[in-house]
């Protein structure tokens, strides 16, 4: 390790000061080797069905963000640049250096915004997931077992990195919490030592960055795909013998101090791992488009909505309550484009009255350029007397609709569904898949193909094999 090794110092040495005070130093190393220890045996049932099902989601996702563009201009801009043919472009068939494969197809699946999220953070941790881990199992001939235990553990490391800045990220896109997933799951696929994957992990926490204010552009696409390259490049690095800092994570100036804006608590980073898997407990698939955060008040819109039955222009106000009503005013405007459409909260609410329902059609022109929609966003606001719910997530809402006549309808939805709280059906998974995936332009026998592998994923014997499915 080019005459640098990792030790665990005494609590005496820990510098993030005194709450931290009987936590160890070198977190890396300890993460580490808490999480390239289990294997596909240690996995619970459901953590293996939510690794399956987040392929779905991803490819799924990826399917009409391959069209957008900005994916089709990194994706040209790679294919230009050539290089090694180690892993295949999703739906396009070109083999590149397997940091180019998993960046373009990172940025295809979150330019669309109908990737996953993390209940804790709204992180699109899936995304660099899959994309880094199907790039790299194709080029070292894994198994579906293997990369379903990286998505495990991967999926682990970036909600633990998460915890541990508290929400913080001081204005940083969550594209920084999402490259320790990727580069746990890069690691563990290289089979890297305990100590590379520390390295690995924290070359990753020297190099990630993005800024928040880009969520409502391309740059937020361009986070994910910047994350999914950092995460195999840091990986890569560290199997050749790569070092920097030990303490890159806790250290005076460090990710955690930088990162965390000052709220750093570290008690989540060396937890037993798999007594229960953040995957079980915290992955929601977009079962809808748009901002995820948002999509319990579209589910509760569309509930109140259905009990009023009246047409939009009895509606006289939308009052929403709970965690997300802040984010009102942020999207008063009527979206000029889906960008805009999808990370506006009254857009949501507007089109979920309008149409009594909130589906995948609602990210298309026709729908965001309606009179109707624009007038009813005008009646959003805060609920002047909220109900008193208590809500378990940071994304809950109430929503009453309040008819000309004074008629009030309520609904309230905490976790959305597609959510673990609320469990995720591979039915509703399965038609997500088979909304969107038709993007890709692969054949309608050919998609059914690669749904079915999904769902036996457990029984690939060689990714590369699955890939091709994807040319």
């Amino acid at each position: 390790m080019a005459g640098v090794s990792y030790r665990l110092a005494s609590a005496q040495e820990t510098p993030l000061g005194d709450k931290q005070a009987s936590r160890p130093t070198n977190l890396a190393l300890a993460l580490a080797r808490l999480l390239n220890r289990p294997g596909f045996g240690d996995l619970s049932p459901t953590a293996i069905k939510h690794g399956k099902m987040i392929i779905a989601s991803t490819l799924a996702s990826a399917a009409p963000g391959s069209l957008i563009g900005s994916a089709r201009i990194v994706r040209d801009l790679a294919k230009e640049h050539g290089g090694r043919p180690e892993a295949t472009l999703w739906f396009d068939g070109m083999k590149l250096p397997v940091s180019e494969v998993a960046r373009v197809n990172a940025i295809f699946s979150d330019a669309a915004a109908s990737d996953d999220s993390d209940l804790r953070n709204v992180a699109h941790t899936g995304t660099t997931l899959v994309a880094t881990g199907l790039a790299i199992g194709e080029r070292t001939g894994a198994t579906g077992r293997d990369l379903l235990s990286a998505i495990v553990t991967g999926y682990e490391a970036a909600g633990r990195i998460g915890e541990a800045l508290s929400s913080g990220r001081a204005g940083f896109h969550a594209s920084v919490i999402v490259a320790f997933g990727g580069v746990v799951a890069t690691a563990r696929l290289l089979r890297l030592t305990d100590e590379q994957m520390a390295h690995a992990i924290s070359i990753t926490a020297t190099t990630m960055g993005g800024l928040q204010i880009g969520t409502n552009s391309w740059a937020r696409e361009y986070h994910a795909g910047n994350a999914a390259l950092c995460a195999v490049n840091a990986a890569l690095a560290a199997s050749r013998g790569y070092t920097v800092n030990e303490d890159m994570l806790e250290a005076r100036g460090g990710f955690l101090e930088v990162f965390g804006g000052g709220k750093v608590d570290t008690r989540s980073l060396t937890r037993e791992a798999g007594k229960e898997w953040d995957i079980v407990k915290y992955m929601a698939v977009k079962l809808v488009p748009g901002a995820h955060a948002f999509q319990s008040s579209a589910e509760a819109a569309v509930d109140a909505a259905r009990q009023a039955g009246v047409s939009p222009e009895e509606v006289a106000k939308i009052l929403i309550s709970g965690p997300q009503s802040r984010s009102i005013a942020a999207g008063r405007r009527p979206p000029k484009d889906m960008v805009e459409a999808i990370h506006s909260l009254p857009y949501f609410l507007a089109s979920a009255v309008a149409d009594k329902e909130f589906s995948w059609i609602h990210a298309t022109p026709e729908k965001i350029h309606r009179p109707t929609v624009a007038r009813l966003m005008g009646l959003v606001q805060s609920d002047p007397a909220p109900p008193p719910v208590h809500y378990d997530w940071s994304w809950g809402s109430t929503v009453t609709i309040v008819t000309n006549s004074g008629a009030r309808y309520t609904s309230t939805v905490d976790a959305p569904r597609g959510s673990g709280p609320r469990g995720i059906e591979w039915s509703d998974v399965d038609a997500k898949y088979r909304a969107l995936l038709p993007d890709s332009g692969l054949p309608a026998r050919r998609t059914e193909e690669i749904l079915k592998v999904i769902h036996d994923f457990d029984e690939v014997k060689h990714v590369s094999e699955f890939a091709r499915l994807l040319r």
